[in-house]
């Protein structure tokens, strides 16, 4: 990182500097683990999952290519990424895998599905 001072201001506080430096190292963890949840659920055909898993509760790759018409694998692929970042979670039940949400690293975003399916649901109703 390039700590020249480029900046044409007259005086730096540089009490706020070094608070502002101390404060991002305090939350650098949190801002990765956001970053990682947003750089996964950013991608449209992931978000689709998200919402899906979010809105059953928990769903298998064959019935989320069923609904997003794409192929099995197309779908398990995302799905080991979600899985991966830790964003969702398998379990196994006979030769059957489902996925859920991981409460802890999607919470940042159930704020965006809540609201999705609030306005899916009112979409329903108008119909």
């Amino acid at each position: 990182m390039n700590m020249n001072n480029t900046c044409i201001r007259v005086l730096a506080d540089i009490n706020q500097i070094n608070a502002c430096k101390e404060d991002m190292q305090r939350v650098a963890s949190d801002i990765e683990r956001i970053a990682r949840v947003f750089n996964l659920a950013g991608n449209e055909v992931r978000l689709r999952i998200l919402f899906l898993i979010y809105n059953e509760g928990e769903m298998c790759p064959c019935d989320l290519s069923d609904v997003l018409n794409m192929s099995v694998p197309a779908v398990s692929q995302h799905l080991r990424k979600m899985k991966d970042g830790g964003l969702i979670k398998d379990n196994k039940i006979g030769q059957t895998i489902f996925y859920k949400l991981v409460d802890k690293n999607v919470s940042i975003i159930f704020p965006m599905l809540k609201n999705m399916k609030t306005i899916n649901n009112l979409n329903k109703i108008e119909q």
